[in-house]
């Protein structure tokens, strides 16, 4: 069996791996979008889906106020006396020197059960791991966070003992590692094999420059001694690598006694102008602008290890891998999501998210009128608190997304449409509105370019003709470009004429503005007057298209 690679195709990762049995689990990021983690089964290391997105209360995660690209980093999942362990940071300030992020714990007995309310462990830094050892101890692992202007911010990664029956970390908390030559050490876990403390590690930040660390000890606590050659992943010094950002992993033995590593990477493609614009002055790694945007985000990985020497080595080196040969498992797919959802179901289908918050029926009901989702109005893409949107992640460049939507707006303050979302400073929207000119309802599209709003119709708004109730929208993304159009009626299609570059809903274009989620397509019902009217969406389209593969 061969195992292509992304095996997770366009969602966050920071990939976090854990068995049960002969059941494979991996969290991945999930930042400012809500529910928050998103969870992914396995029965063979290659087929894929996604069946928990665990923190789904607002006790959980009160992510409002949260900045674009904050909330939810790195989870590590794991699974040990009968249950299952997610440890998460909840990221509320990510600018400057300081950060102000939380770290918790949530637990369950079944992947897709009801997770408990968290127990908050510290503040310290991010990226925490729980690690159980072989006595039954447990031990919390995060970064180290330094806010002295003149020092390294990343102080190295701090273990502290974890009591479960008090719920509470004891003893004082012992800085263990302070990293390699590569620096920024972060997304630690410990592996104890053959009665060696492994540690894995992230290092060189997650731009180009990234790559996975892998050290030992006979001791918890150190001193750590490096791998022979280590990075043991990166795309560091391969700048023409199809599969760039390589780093930040996790590592698991099989049933079938074999080891792999799953880890970040990103598929960069080229942007018209890169040199330019903006993106040439906010990438992480100025030097390496050459290697393109990450329009998917970061995506996941896997490579085989196997073992020489009393170390993990990559098969086949450290570079990210198209293609490796899978575990002696047999094959064993998923059905795949139908591409039309006609919301004929009582709740949202998983792939789903909003921002920051969860909607309740305030916000969207899927009752009010049969085979339709409702969405009151709420405020705008700028918002940090209350957006009335639904959306789901871009897994592709080639796709068409779409919608119909009835709406009556009363006045020019009332949007309602679909939506390409980076951030609050990126994204594009075709929607429905009123037109003052007419009197009457008509199509429009607006945009933000790194904060700079614009709208290219310019006094060219599409009038709606009476007698129509609902209107179709559509994106249709075509590699490095997409454009929207509408129908009246269903069938005959009209190209709304204006083309956007999706290098501008990348993590690389919007880096300095939040930059780790990728591309979302949504739809949404703005109302800035506050009236709150709704919009009714009789169905949501996401169909990937053959095409090329674009790296």
């Amino acid at each position: 069996m061969k195992i292509e690679n992304p095996i997770l195709r366009g969602f966050n990762p920071d990939p976090c791996i854990c068995r049960c049995g002969e059941d494979y689990y991996i969290a991945t990021s999930t930042f400012e979008w809500f529910p928050g983690v998103q969870i992914f089964h396995s029965r063979d290391l290659k087929n894929w889906r996604l069946v928990a997105r665990p923190l789904s209360r607002a006790s959980q995660l009160d992510m409002r106020g949260n900045p674009d690209s904050g909330g939810v980093w790195a989870p590590a999942l794991s699974y040990h006396d009968g249950q299952f362990w997610l440890i998460y940071t909840d990221a509320k300030s990510t600018r400057g020197a300081f950060k102000d992020q939380h770290n918790y714990l949530v637990t369950c007995e079944k992947i897709d059960g009801e997770w408990s309310e968290p127990i908050f462990l510290n503040s310290s830094g991010f990226d925490p791991s729980l690690f159980h050892d072989d006595d039954g101890r447990k031990y919390l692992l995060n970064v180290y966070w330094n806010h002295r202007v003149h020092e390294h911010s990343f102080h190295g990664i701090m273990l502290q003992e974890y009591c479960h029956k008090t719920r509470k970390l004891l003893g004082k908390p012992v800085n263990i590692f302070t990293g390699s030559e590569f620096r920024v050490t972060e997304a630690s876990h410990i592996y104890k094999i053959d009665g060696w403390y492994y540690l894995l590690t992230a290092e060189g930040g997650t731009g180009w420059g990234h790559v996975a660390s892998l050290a030992r000890s006979r001791n918890l606590t150190g001193p750590y001694e490096l791998h022979p050659e280590n990075p043991i992943i990166t795309a560091r010094n391969s700048p023409d690598a199809p599969f760039q950002k390589a780093g930040h992993a996790s590592i698991i033995k099989t049933h079938t006694d074999e080891w792999f590593a799953v880890y970040l990477m990103s598929r960069p493609i080229l942007g018209d102008g890169k040199s330019e614009d903006k993106a040439a002055k906010h990438v992480i790694d100025p030097a390496n602008v050459n290697r393109g945007y990450c329009v998917l985000g970061r995506e996941s990985s896997i490579k085989r290890l196997e073992w020489r020497d009393g170390w993990l080595w990559p098969v086949g080196g450290n570079e990210p891998d198209l293609t490796i040969d899978g575990p002696k498992m047999a094959e064993h797919p998923w059905q795949s999501t139908p591409a039309l959802d006609n919301f004929d179901n009582l709740t949202l289908d998983i792939n789903f998210q909003s921002l920051r918050i969860p909607l309740g029926k305030d916000i969207i009901i899927l009752t009010a009128r049969p085979g339709h989702l409702r969405i009151f109005g709420r405020e705008s893409f700028s918002s940090q608190f209350t957006q009335a949107m639904v959306a789901r992640r871009w897994q592709s460049l080639f796709f068409d997304g779409g919608c119909r939507v009835e709406f009556y707006p009363e006045h020019l303050q009332q949007q309602a449409g679909l939506a390409c979302y980076y951030n609050t400073a990126n994204w594009t929207a075709a929607y429905v509105t009123f037109n003052e000119q007419t009197g009457g309802r008509a199509i429009d599209i607006m945009g933000n370019d790194y904060g700079k709003s614009f709208q290219p119709l310019n006094g060219r708004e599409i009038p709606i003709p009476d007698g129509v109730e609902a209107v179709d929208l559509r994106v249709f993304v075509r590699g490095d470009v997409y454009h929207y159009a509408y129908s009246f009626d269903g069938e005959n299609w009209h190209t709304i004429p204006h083309e956007f570059p999706t290098y501008k809903l990348s993590d690389d274009y919007c880096s300095g503005t939040g930059s780790f989620t990728g591309a979302f397509i949504g739809i949404f019902c703005h109302d800035l007057s506050g009236t709150r009217l709704h919009a009714d969406f009789d169905y949501f389209l996401y169909d990937e298209k053959s095409s090329p593969q674009i790296l």
